[in-house]
């Protein structure tokens, strides 16, 4: 007798359970807004009488207090979800970035979009590693993968989504309020999630919870922390930089018709190529029972992207965004990258590790821009080409010494706490 599709959410054990279906739903509003304000941020500054030079100051300070909330949630969230549960912090991030998406769209000062922009990348630090780690405490080992490569590929087709919103509404406002009203959406299906059993568990043992500082108290449990942030770092340098200052790439290389390149389609484009990037890591992975051997192939795709997109030279606008879509496929790890951070640590500190590691390779961005414009600036006196050549190849080479260092988790079982191991 097969299954229905009711059955099959139902299921704890099912790869489309609740806890996959809903920590998918929420990391889709989760990206939407996090990429959403880099779509919108010239346009809501300039209805706000912000002009000129002082659209990208403002922007790069609102940027800046985006990512101060995301470093300080990761670390709050995943101590009050090692601490108080996965389905707590959740559902306490969404509901946190939803009202803050709502009050964003009703901003009419910049102070006021800085402080909302804070909240929210409080709120946004917290869903996906919660998410991840109910999923991976919620499923058999033989599963787990297909559950978390569910939850980021339908996530980051949210920036995707972002674009589109925005080009059919043509109104930052009504965008936010779009992201604040799905996220609400969401908080209805809290009553059909059941906590991690692992959790549960641990939760009435003596075991410590959430301590984050044992994270730097052990130099083997600090080194393998330090790695497992390591091996994200290239594919925030891709996006954050390669991707994000894509218009001045394009007139480096000569592009075609390079004024026409606009930095949201080449982000929505690269993410487009990121959700097939995570299905083909997530499946490949899957089928050879090894995280890290997939992970390897993937960064090293990664740095030959790099290479190929800084030397396109003279290449037409439609080409360089297919380009961007191909370096998103490249860096479709991210789901890889998450589901070892949740897998290396026991059960106290799991979620305390999955949400910091994802929240601290995005907070790397300004020291890897200040290490870019070291290069750029000072090296090869203003190439941009060449100082991304070099960056990426150093980011690269230290992600895949750190993998190679990492053990091997396909077939960890999961139910354990770092005393034990």
């Amino acid at each position: 007798m097969t299954n229905s599709p009711q059955s099959l959410i139902k299921n704890p054990k099912s790869i489309l359970n609740a806890a996959v279906i809903v920590a998918a739903l929420g990391y889709f509003v989760d990206i939407y807004d996090l990429l959403l304000f880099g779509i919108v941020r010239t346009d809501s500054l300039n209805d706000l009488g912000i002009t000129g030079d002082a659209v990208r100051n403002q922007g790069e300070y609102l940027i800046s207090m985006q990512m101060f909330g995301m470093l300080f949630g990761g670390i709050l969230w995943g101590i009050l979800g090692d601490k108080k549960g996965r389905i707590s912090v959740l559902f306490g991030s969404i509901l946190l970035y939803s009202v803050a998406n709502i009050a964003n769209g009703m901003v009419t000062t910049v102070d006021g979009y800085a402080f909302w922009r804070l909240i929210a990348g409080i709120g946004l630090a917290g869903e996906l590693g919660a998410g991840i780690t109910l999923v991976a405490e919620s499923l058999p080992k033989e599963k787990r993968g297909y559950g978390t490569m569910i939850v980021a590929s339908v996530g980051v087709s949210g920036a995707v989504a972002a674009y589109l919103v925005y080009q059919i509404f043509q109104d930052w406002r009504l965008c936010y309020y779009a992201g604040g009203g799905l996220g609400i959406l969401l908080l209805f299906l809290r009553i059909s999630i059941h906590e991690s059993g692992m959790f549960k568990q641990v939760l009435q043992s003596d075991e410590k919870k959430g301590d984050f500082l044992s994270l730097f108290t052990s130099s083997k449990r600090f080194y393998k922390y330090l790695q497992c942030i390591l091996i994200g770092v290239p594919l925030w340098f891709l996006v954050g930089v390669l991707i994000t200052f894509s218009p001045e790439f394009a007139k480096a290389l000569g592009v075609e018709h390079a004024e026409t390149i606009v930095a949201g389609k080449a982000i929505a484009f690269c993410y487009a190529g990121l959700v097939f990037g995570d299905i083909a890591s997530g499946l490949f992975s899957q089928w050879l029972k090894s995280r890290k051997k997939i992970m390897c192939l993937f960064l090293v795709f990664n740095l030959i992207m790099v290479f190929v997109y800084l030397n396109a030279f003279g290449i037409s606008a439609s080409t360089f965004y297919l380009l961007c879509f191909t370096m998103g496929i490249s860096v479709g790890y991210w789901v890889l990258f998450v589901t070892i951070a949740a897998e290396q640590f026991g059960t106290n500190i799991r979620a305390t590790v999955t949400t910091t590691v994802p929240n601290f390779v995005r907070g790397s961005l300004p020291l890897i821009i200040l290490i870019y414009s070291f290069f750029r600036d000072r090296i090869f006196e203003g190439d941009i080409l060449k100082a991304g050549m070099i960056v990426g190849s150093i980011l690269s080479i230290g992600s895949l010494l750190a993998l190679w260092k990492l053990k091997e988790t396909f077939h960890v079982d999961l139910d354990y706490t770092e005393n034990q191991q």
